[in-house]
């Protein structure tokens, strides 16, 4: 009986475009390109080289990160989008899989089987060195948990209840001081409170707040939560 293969992993984010902006900015051929990428440890051909640049092949992430070190620029550049994936926040920085489970505190194994698996389930001190280690902003950690849903959820809870309840199931999701988070959840019910309409309906559906605190036009609960962390949070972490 055959063993079924692996499924082959999904290409690294890359733009031809960026890359041939690079090459030709900086006067090089094709040919000094790939004599560089040699460098850099990837032998290949200069025909290899421009089918990157003609969207006919894709860089592996070695390739893409030493086509970025030939060509003088971040990684980053070359990927023509913002990270979504893990692993493309990893290749943005330039780290193999073992810097990045190194940095972050934690084992190999436990680090690739998070990135194959699409979602990240570190405990709250490796959340927050993966966040500084890899750029990941807390919003986008809440998303590569997968609690995209949770968080909204537990929003919505602060709002019709006590947000005290909230405060524990939102701390285990980000690396936030208690105290902030606290902050966040008590302005936020108390906000609720000092309006007569829903959320979500321009000035959320009533006047002002009694204190006098504006709120964003056609913010939902979610979107509040992160406004009210980025103005309240002063930790090294991106929000």
């Amino acid at each position: 009986m055959r063993r079924s293969r692996p499924p082959a992993p999904t290409p690294v984010p890359f733009s031809p475009h960026a890359a041939r902006e690079h090459r030709v900015l900086l006067g090089l051929t094709t040919d000094q390109v790939a004599h560089a990428l040699a460098a850099h440890g990837v032998r290949l051909l200069p025909t290899h080289v421009a089918g990157w640049e003609n969207g006919e092949i894709r860089p592996t992430e070695d390739e893409l990160i030493a086509l970025g070190r030939a060509l003088w620029c971040p990684a980053a550049e070359l990927m023509g989008t913002t990270p979504v994936a893990l692993r493309d926040f990893r290749v943005a920085r330039e780290l193999t899989q073992q810097q990045a489970a190194s940095r972050i505190g934690m084992g190999l194994r436990g680090y690739a089987a998070a990135e194959l698996s699409g979602r990240w389930t570190g405990d709250p001190e490796q959340s927050a060195a993966l966040c500084e280690a890899l750029e990941v902003s807390l919003r986008d950690l809440v998303r590569l948990q997968g609690a995209d849903a949770e968080l909204e959820q537990r929003v919505r809870q602060c709002l019709d209840g006590r947000w005290q309840a909230q405060l524990k199931p939102v701390s285990r999701l980000l690396p936030v001081p208690a105290d902030t988070l606290a902050g966040v959840l008590a302005a936020l019910q108390n906000e609720r409170q000092a309006t007569s309409g829903h959320w979500g309906t321009g000035n959320w559906g009533g006047p002002a707040p009694a204190t006098g605190q504006a709120t964003e036009a056609g913010a939902s609960p979610v979107d509040r939560f992160w406004s009210l962390l980025a103005r309240r949070y002063r930790g090294a972490l991106k929000v």
